[in-house]
């Protein structure tokens, strides 16, 4: 593997960051215009038409599609777009929901008696700190509520990064596609049930280009482009060399909120946001320093 990255190939991990930070940007616009379980049933959709009749289903067994399915397509992203639909700005939201990194490893502790390094706890510590800040300024914009709902988002994504990790090494983007199929139908009855028929008929007769656009970044964008690319730069490239480009989507997501939807950005927003990025920096760049160390 690949441990210095070219500058082509860093404008490839660039701009897949920079799509997955502003996509929160994309999901507030939508949600302007259409109830948010509608607006996952319909992402989920195009992620899976038609791109489930060209892409072959990965040899991995069902259960393992449809358990990735639930949690990140109902479980993150039916709860972050509730979330987001008026409980959570987005830069805050594209902060919190990375906290799932340490979900990701309590869970891995749970289930495979993995350790936590002293390190590891110092890194947690700090990310907690940021929580407490945003928890602490509370207001209109971002409530207890919106704060709940995305950390349960990103428990159930830190799940869904279980699951993929025991299918192995596959073709992610035709996994994405065909554990697509599994969250279509109960977003569509949790719509149906939650919002109702009106709502459902009204969101899809308002929607207009913006909002149909939206659907397309997220499922086109956000999905089959990101996962594509981000699994072609990880096949080139060692780990080490490209998932630290992953700390940057909350700076994506805060500053294009900010630039475009006038979300303002206080001094304890700059601070909550720097003990989480500190804590996740810590956590992901650590081992390898210690690596170098002892070389």
């Amino acid at each position: 593997m690949k441990t210095s990255i070219s500058l082509r190939h860093f404008l490839l991990a660039l701009a897949v960051v920079a799509v997955w930070g502003s996509n929160f940007v994309v999901i507030k616009l939508a949600l302007g215009q259409m109830p948010p379980l509608l607006f996952a049933t319909l992402r989920f959709c195009v992620v899976v038409f038609p791109m489930v009749f060209f892409l072959p289903r990965p040899a991995v067994p069902w259960h393992n599609l449809a358990g990735y399915g639930l949690l990140i397509g109902v479980g993150q992203f039916g709860l972050l777009f509730v979330a987001m639909n008026g409980h959570i700005s987005p830069g805050l939201a594209s902060l919190v929901i990375q906290v799932q990194v340490f979900f990701t490893i309590g869970l891995a502790m749970m289930l495979a008696g993995e350790t936590l390094q002293r390190v590891q706890w110092l890194a947690l510590a700090l990310a907690a700190g940021g929580l407490g800040v945003i928890v602490a300024h509370t207001d209109g914009s971002t409530t207890l509520l919106g704060l709940g709902l995305v950390l349960l988002a990103a428990l159930s994504w830190a799940g869904g990064n279980l699951v993929s990790r025991a299918a192995g090494r596959i073709n992610m983007v035709a996994y994405v596609v065909w554990s697509s199929l599994f969250a279509v139908p109960p977003l569509a009855l949790l719509s149906l049930w939650v919002e109702g028929w009106s709502a459902l008929q009204a969101g899809l007769q308002q929607a207009d280009a913006t909002a149909w656009a939206a659907v397309a970044w997220q499922a086109w964008g956000n999905s089959i482009f990101g996962y594509a690319a981000w699994g072609w730069l990880l096949s080139r490239y060692s780990a080490a060399t490209i998932t630290p480009m992953a700390l940057l989507v909350p700076l994506f997501g805060m500053g294009s909120s900010a630039w475009w939807l006038g979300e303002s950005l206080p001094a304890w927003k700059l601070i909550a946001a720097a003990l989480v990025m500190t804590g996740l920096a810590l956590n992901l760049l650590w081992p390898l320093l210690r690596k170098r160390l002892k070389r």
